[in-house]
C-alpha cells in the first residue's frame, strides 16, 4: 500500500484552530492521508507521554508514523565525541519512535567537510554500525534507521552513497529525497528516464524486494551551484522536480513506498495532490 502524508504540521492545521500534534492523526485521516512524519529535527524534545498519545491516535486512525531525527547528526565525523553524540541522537529518536509506534527514523548522513568522500563514507559506516549495535542492546531493532539522500553537493549522501550505507544491514531503509537528488544534480530529474535511473540503482544495489518499500521525501526545491537552497510548494512549478513520473513508476513496478511531502507550509495539501496524481495514473 502506498501511503502519503506530511512532514511536520502544515499551516492549514493551525489555521483551522488545531494546536497539538496529538490531533494530527485524526486531522490527516479526515483528509484521506495515511502517513505522518513527526519532526525531531531540532532535537528530541517530545515527552514520552505525548509520544504515547500520538501513537495511540495514529493507531486509531491507521496512520503510519516516522520520525525525522535531529539535523545535526553527522555520521561522517572523525571526532569520537561527535560520533558518540550522533549515535545518542539516533538512539534517542529510536526510543521515542518505539513509544510512538513509529517504525522508521530518518537520519542525515552528514558532511564530507574537507575529507575525501571515500574517507567520509568509512567514518559514516563506522558510526552507523555502532548505532545499529546500540539499538540491538536497547531492544530498538524493530525501528528502522533510514539514511537520507542529501541536497548539498558537499554533503555525504548521493544516491549511491546512501545505497552503500544501506548495504550494512538489511534493516536499513533508504530515504530517497527526490528534491535533494534534483538539487545536488543541479536540476537532473526532468524525464521519466531520470526517475527510472534512481529506481534502477536502488533495485540493482539492494534487490527489487527490498527497494520496493523505500521511504520517500518529495518537494519542489530551489537550488544554487552548491545544491539545495529552499523548499517551495508544489504549486511553485518554476522549481522541480515534478511527481508525475515517479507516480507512473510506482504503478508500473508495483512499488510500495511511503511518501512524505516536505513542501513549505503546504505539505498536507501537496501530499493530497501527489496522492491524486498517483491515483490518476
Amino acid at each position: 500500500m502506498v501511503r502519503f502524508g506530511p512532514s511536520g504540521n502544515p499551516d492549514a492545521f493551525y489555521a483551522e484552530g488545531f494546536k497539538n500534534s496529538e490531533q494530527m492523526p485524526q486531522w490527516l485521516s479526515g483528509l484521506g492521508l495515511k502517513a505522518y512524519e513527526y519532526s525531531c529535527a531540532r532535537g528530541v524534545r517530545v515527552s514520552d507521554e505525548k509520544a504515547e498519545i500520538i501513537g495511540n491516535e495514529a493507531k486509531k486512525y491507521d496512520i503510519s508514523l516516522s520520525i525525522h531525527s535531529p539535523y545535526y547528526i553527522n555520521l561522517a565525523t572523525d571526532d569520537e565525541e561527535k560520533r558518540q553524540k550522533s549515535i545518542d541522537y539516533i538512539i534517542d529518536s529510536m526510543r521515542v519512535a518505539k513509544i510512538m509506534g513509529a517504525d522508521r527514523v530518518v537520519v542525515h548522513s552528514g558532511s564530507c567537510a574537507k575529507m575525501p568522500r571515500e574517507t567520509a563514507m568509512e567514518y559514516a559506516k563506522k558510526t552507523l554500525t555502532m548505532a545499529l549495535d546500540e539499538a540491538v542492546k536497547k531492544n530498538l531493532e524493530m525501528v528502522h534507521i533510514c539514511p537520507e539522500t542529501m541536497g548539498k553537493i558537499n554533503q555525504l549522501g548521493n544516491l549511491e552513497e546512501v545505497m552503500e550505507l544501506c548495504l550494512l544491514d538489511k534493516s536499513l531503509i533508504p530515504t530517497i529525497d527526490f528534491g535533494h537528488l534534483h538539487t545536488r544534480g543541479l536540476g537532473c530529474l526532468n524525464t521519466k528516464e531520470d526517475f527510472e535511473n534512481v529506481v534502477d540503482t536502488m533495485e540493482n544495489m539492494l534487490g527489487k524486494e527490498r527497494a520496493k518499500v523505500f521511504h520517500v521525501h518529495f518537494s519542489r526545491i530551489e537550488f544554487t551551484a552548491g545544491g539545495e537552497k529552499k523548499h517551495w510548494t508544489y504549486d511553485d512549478v518554476q522549481y522541480g522536480p515534478s511527481f508525475d513520473y515517479l507516480a507512473q513508476l510506482i504503478h508500473e513496478r508495483e512499488l510500495q513506498p511511503r511518501i512524505i511531502c516536505e513542501s513549505l507550509g503546504t505539505m498536507a495539501k501537496d501530499a493530497i495532490t501527489m496522492k491524486n496524481i498517483y491515483l490518476g495514473v
